[in-house]
């Protein structure tokens, strides 16, 4: 079985060359400057064409001891591209800011062999929240923005979840903010990374904590007041804060279990301060 999808500026920068067979070959031409990632069978790299960059993944296939790996290890192996694809095309119809996708192709019925390729617009202007929080510790932003922010990031991970995808790499890094929007009521702020991303009817208690937890832990830095987080269970939660506070307080303990058990693992201590600031 084959897939494909193209956009008119890239079908004209392809012409007759087969979609697969070229992101094989600009991945592997591009400049050693040029490569972001290149493991398990996965060549991300940046693209300059006619004036407009884009991001190109080429998935070229991880093989069975990868794919064995994986599942003895207990993780799901990342096989392709077509997770991305749909999740990002989902997330854009559900009002979620996301990248924007110019082409996509995949071939091959074995999972071990099969060859994959997302291309997507690189974002310009942006800054990752993680940078753009780093220093909120030291010097807080004004509450009104900090108020924004954590409305927009509820907003986009209660879409997501309740459409039945979760991020698996759910991190303040992988949001990425405009600052040029940030007078605006609702900001933009683009989720990416999404090729580990899995799409169900409805997202297993057990991933629902994940990705929360990896926010949290993400955010752990920042200076988040009790307030803040509370702020978050309002906007992220169906029914608001009465709905998360009470029935659903077993659920939002085992998110701040996971996240402060990821700081222990990632720092070697406990995050310092803590939630429990009274700061506004």
């Amino acid at each position: 079985m084959a897939e494909q999808w193209l956009r008119d500026d890239l079908a004209r920068e392809i012409g007759e060359e087969d979609l697969l067979d070229w992101g094989r070959r600009v991945a592997a031409e591009v400049p050693a400057e040029d490569v972001y990632r290149a493991r398990e069978g996965r060549r991300t790299v940046r693209l300059l064409r006619n004036g407009r960059a884009y991001f190109l993944k080429y998935h070229g296939g991880i093989g069975w001891g990868e794919i064995f790996k994986n599942l003895s290890q207990l993780r799901l192996p990342i096989l392709g591209a077509g997770n991305e694809y749909r999740a990002v095309n989902l997330l854009r119809a559900l009002g979620v800011d996301t990248m924007t996708v110019a082409a996509y192709a995949r071939a091959g019925l074995n999972p071990a062999r099969q060859r994959s390729l997302i291309v997507t617009d690189e974002l310009t202007g942006t800054v990752s929240l993680e940078d753009y929080c780093r220093d909120w510790r030291a010097s807080p932003p004004p509450f009104a923005l900090r108020q924004k922010l954590i409305r927009k990031v509820a907003d986009s991970a209660r879409r997501m979840h309740e459409a039945g995808v979760n991020h698996r790499d759910f991190y303040l890094c992988h949001f990425h903010l405009d600052p040029a929007t940030l007078h605006r009521s609702s900001p933009r702020c683009y989720l990416i990374d999404l090729h580990r991303a899995q799409l169900r009817d409805k997202v297993p208690q057990r991933w629902l904590v994940k990705d929360l937890a990896g926010l949290y832990f993400s955010a752990m830095d920042t200076g988040l007041t009790q307030r803040d987080l509370l702020r978050f269970l309002r906007h992220y939660q169906p029914g608001g804060l009465r709905q998360a506070v009470a029935p659903r307080r077993f659920f939002w303990r085992s998110v701040e279990k996971g996240a402060l058990a990821l700081y222990r693992k990632d720092h070697g201590v406990a995050p310092p301060g803590g939630p429990w600031e009274q700061r506004q």
